[in-house]
């Protein structure tokens, strides 16, 4: 059983619009202390929509225990190779878990890094779509060996630019998971790097905790403004997702109960709309960020809001933003 499972169920839903087809592009696996999500709680959390494909994206789950620091990370994919391999077999139902997977490598390795991306690319050879090196790290004094240490203003150091510009060559994407005062940065970065495609995590990072609080306006102003700076970018994506995280500071996980789509619509809204405006529907992704996300509300909750918020949308238009975007940029078999 996944965490906080008897508080989701709190809040039952039942799944809308499930002939629509998913494309899931962010997703975590682990097996932690007292926290186990594996393929069993995905497949248990997409199963009431129409899940076809899912991404998975680095975590620090099941690294190497041994050798060299900058490839203990190699662990993951292979523990997510496996996974993969594990839903391919069609013993666990209709969904097709990690067809895509995203790593970490150190960039600021520079030419050194080299080493790094062709062991992770052959270490899943049909699967291994890109790199992320954090930007954002809510707690630094708590970085996993292995794990690249997020710095002020990661994407415009020079080392880091230097393994940076290896990824074209490999076919490797890049996410940018950042909190919202660095949005400028990734800007800087797409406008240096125009050929090499940019994912921006979660809506930019906004977040309304600890020196933010109390500035919600302000600081959905501010981001507002970068985030039509950074969509004029054309090589770089959009995630639409991502902020029911508790330093998001939206609060819900301190609720008696769960929130219900519509009530996640309520809050949710603006932020989504003018993201979806500036980048449009061929470069946004929804996602679910999950497990993370699920200390707010359950999966079919999220999803059932995303649907109800683009019913004014055109078919394509929510084809592309529920799975064709990701199907393109992660380079996924479409079914």
């Amino acid at each position: 059983m996944a965490a906080n499972d008897d508080w989701l169920k709190l809040t039952p839903e039942e799944a809308i619009e499930t002939d629509i087809a998913i494309i899931d592009p962010h997703h975590h696996l682990w097996d932690r202390p007292g926290n186990e999500y594996g393929l069993q709680e995905l497949v248990a959390d997409v199963s009431q929509h129409n899940v076809r494909q899912t991404v998975f994206i680095e975590c620090t789950s099941m690294y190497r225990a041994d050798g060299p620091d900058e490839f203990k990370a190699l662990g993951e994919t292979e523990y997510v190779q496996g996974i993969a391999a594990m839903s391919a077999s069609g013993g666990f139902g209709a969904t097709r878990a990690c067809t895509g997977i995203v790593g970490t490598a150190d960039l600021r390795l520079g030419d050194r890094v080299v080493a790094v991306l062709e062991a992770q690319c052959a270490a899943s050879p049909n699967r291994f779509r890109g790199i992320r090196h954090r930007a954002a790290w809510p707690d630094r004094r708590s970085v996993p060996a292995g794990q690249p240490q997020a710095m002020d203003h990661l994407l415009l150091d020079t080392d880091f630019r230097k393994g940076f510009r290896y990824l074209q060559g490999y076919g490797l994407t890049f996410e940018a998971w950042l909190f919202h005062p660095n949005i400028p940065d990734v800007t800087d970065l797409a406008h240096a790097f125009p050929n090499t495609t940019i994912i921006l995590n979660h809506l930019g990072g906004p977040v309304l905790t600890g020196e933010f609080e109390g500035t919600t306006d302000q600081i959905f102003a501010g981001w507002k403004r970068d985030i039509s700076a950074v969509a004029k970018c054309p090589n770089v994506v959009m995630k639409v997702g991502g902020i029911q995280m508790p330093l998001n500071g939206f609060d819900w996980h301190k609720r008696e109960r769960p929130p219900t789509s519509d009530e996640l619509i309520a809050v949710n809204a603006r932020w989504y709309e003018h993201a979806i405006e500036a980048f449009g529907p061929d470069r946004c992704m929804f996602e679910s960020n999950f497990p993370v996300d699920r200390a707010s509300c359950s999966y079919t909750v999220l999803w059932n809001q995303f649907k109800k918020l683009t019913k004014g949308f055109r078919p394509e238009e929510r084809a592309a933003m529920f799975a064709g975007t990701a199907a393109r940029v992660y380079r996924l078999l479409n079914e």
